[in-house]
């Protein structure tokens, strides 16, 4: 399998974890989305995903998009650890949360909106930020909810599900644009105590191929 991704791109950094939690071999191809106008923008790229975005996964000779329907191909062609429970209400309710991160926040704020903001609509940095953040916002507030009403050891009960991955990326971004995570300890903690997990912690974007060296460390 080959994955088409970008080291800050967090619907990639959900599919990462899910590759590394099913102990899935893949060979990672970067697509660097701001180098030279984009590569995702370029003919190559847009012949494997029209939609010009990442990740995008080839298996077989199949290309799969979206970062949650790579997810539910890889639970069912890889069926452990499952990431979606059987029982058709816990199914739902992780499904739901996830939905709040990958459906209602994150394309409010990926990078497309953010580009589009700053150059089309000529929005000055701290008024992106400000968007960014009562997005984030308005997920957190919902999911913070969610893991007191349904959580248990992860968000959706005592089984590590679709929701704990991606809930981790959207936390990692939070804290990139500096977004007021005080008002949310219970996802909060979660999150921090997935990201140390092995499967977590070698999708971090820092631990990418294509991530830029550390300050002061040579490449």
């Amino acid at each position: 399998m080959k994955l088409y991704t970008y080291f800050r791109s967090s619907a990639a950094y959900r599919v990462r974890i899910a590759l590394n939690l099913k102990g899935a071999a893949y060979e990672s191809v970067p697509v660097h989305l701001t180098r030279a106008g984009g590569e995702h923008r370029g003919a190559a790229y847009l012949a494997l995903n029209p939609q010009g975005l990442v990740p995008a996964l080839e298996d077989g000779g199949a290309v799969l998009t979206q970062s949650l329907a790579i997810i539910e191909y890889l639970d069912a062609r890889f069926p452990e650890p499952a990431l979606l429970p059987a029982d058709a209400l816990e199914r739902a309710r992780v499904q739901a949360f996830a939905h709040v991160i990958a459906c209602d926040t994150h394309p409010l704020n990926n990078l497309r909106v953010l580009t589009y903001l700053r150059a089309e609509l000529a929005q000055p940095e701290e008024a992106v930020r400000r968007w960014y953040r009562h997005w984030v916002a308005e997920s957190l507030r919902a999911c913070e909810a969610l893991v007191a009403r349904d959580g248990a050891e992860y968000c959706c009960g005592r089984a590590l599900s679709l929701a704990d991955v991606c809930l981790v990326p959207q936390i990692y971004n939070a804290r990139r644009f500096d977004c007021d995570l005080a008002p949310y300890p219970g996802v909060v903690a979660l999150a921090d105590r997935l990201a140390a997990l092995d499967a977590f912690a070698r999708a971090a974007p820092e631990n990418q191929p294509d991530a830029p060296a550390p300050p002061g460390v040579s490449s």
